[in-house]
């Protein structure tokens, strides 16, 4: 089997810490080409990684008939209009996260892959995480009965991008990124949440937003911020479970309890991993090894590697080897969901999924 033929667009922060880097490791994967607007730090990554061919306009890269996907590392307004061309270039395409802008453009993503019959694969870290594969496995032998309700929480005590000090001024530009901590942050949480609950259907969205804590002047002037610091939401999903959202990039608190899901029989918090269950009339709380799971997993379980990183199950369902999970899906909802908070911020009121879907328009950015 030949290795995977890849081209990536985007070297910026997210692709050389989570994409170049895990194809350079990937025995059964090739970078074959690369595209920046950015020439110089184009060819540094190209000449670090060894890649023969390096674009400075996305078309030309999509050009080539010798690539069997393309891997976009941009900034979220323009996922959309990149993988739909890449798409219907006859590419496999695999996104960054969020799925795109806004839901309007990520529901377009999705139609494009299907019409077109190629997968399309959004990163979406934390499924690939070995504690979410535990829970499932303890979902999965009915060990926390009926689910009912998930808790999504991330955290950052003063992590806003560029006006902290980390990151990039796009990052907090809604022109550019869309959204916020929901979308930076709040995708890989709530689309674990999602993951576990087997992805019901989004019936209602209540939530809020805010920008209040002060920030350095001249960085808040230069970089335009005007996306949300702190994001929360109630959903109603129509099989009567819900899901609670907490995603802070600054707040003043010591830290969350992460991310949790209960059912009638238990409950599981995800970090640090722990099950809760009521054994003889007594609550127990119980831990467990898994280290020592991981290595029996990976000794015992036939293409367990695929699982255990976006990119390794990326190549490997391409391959054939194991069927894709359905990523791009779970952002779509996890991008409704984003979506509807904003929504029923500016109207005051809870909102359905027919209304987010309504009022959702594309953000693609021009190219």
């Amino acid at each position: 089997m030949r290795p995977l033929r890849v081209g990536i667009i985007g070297v910026g922060q997210i692709s050389q810490r989570e994409h170049l880097a895990h194809y350079d490791k990937h025995e059964d994967a090739e970078i074959v080409a690369v595209c920046d607007i950015d020439e110089p730090r184009l060819c540094e990554m190209a000449d670090k990684y060894q890649v023969p061919h390096r674009y400075t306009d996305f078309r030309k890269l999509l050009e080539r008939d010798d690539l069997d996907a393309v891997d976009v590392c941009l900034h979220n307004n323009f996922h959309a209009p990149v993988a739909i061309a890449a798409l219907q270039s006859g590419k496999h395409v695999y996104c960054e996260k969020p799925i795109a802008g806004s839901y309007a453009d990520g529901k377009a993503m999705v139609d494009a892959a299907r019409e077109t019959g190629k997968h399309l694969h959004i990163q979406l870290g934390k499924i690939f995480e070995l504690e979410t594969w535990a829970a499932k496995a303890i979902i999965d032998e009915g060990r926390l009965g009926e689910l009912y309700h998930a808790r999504s929480s991330g955290f950052r005590r003063r992590g806003r991008p560029y006006v902290d000090g980390y990151g990039s001024m796009p990052f907090v530009q809604q022109e550019v990124a869309g959204g916020g901590a929901l979308f930076d942050m709040g995708v890989y949480n709530i689309s674990q949440m999602l993951f576990l609950l087997g992805n019901p259907t989004v019936e209602r969205v209540s939530g809020k937003i805010y920008q209040k804590l002060p920030m350095e002047k001249k960085r808040r002037e230069a970089s335009g911020y005007n996306v949300e610091e702190l994001g929360l939401g109630f959903v109603k999903f129509n099989n009567d479970a819900t899901l609670d959202i907490f995603e802070s990039w600054a707040v003043h608190l010591p830290g969350l309890d992460g991310n949790s899901i209960v059912g009638t029989q238990g409950g599981i918090r995800l970090s640090p991993f722990s099950y809760h269950t009521t054994v003889a009339d007594m609550d127990m709380n119980g831990s467990f090894d898994l280290n020592a799971v991981a290595f029996r997993w990976g000794a015992i379980r036939e293409h367990w590697p695929a699982y255990e990183s976006p990119v390794r199950h990326w190549v490997s369902a391409l391959q054939g080897q194991v069927e894709l999970i359905p990523t791009a899906e779970l952002a779509l909802h996890t991008m409704l969901i984003s979506e509807g908070i904003y929504l029923s911020d500016r109207m005051g009121r809870e909102v359905s999924a027919e209304e987010i879907e309504q009022h959702s328009v594309s953000t693609g950015a021009p190219l």
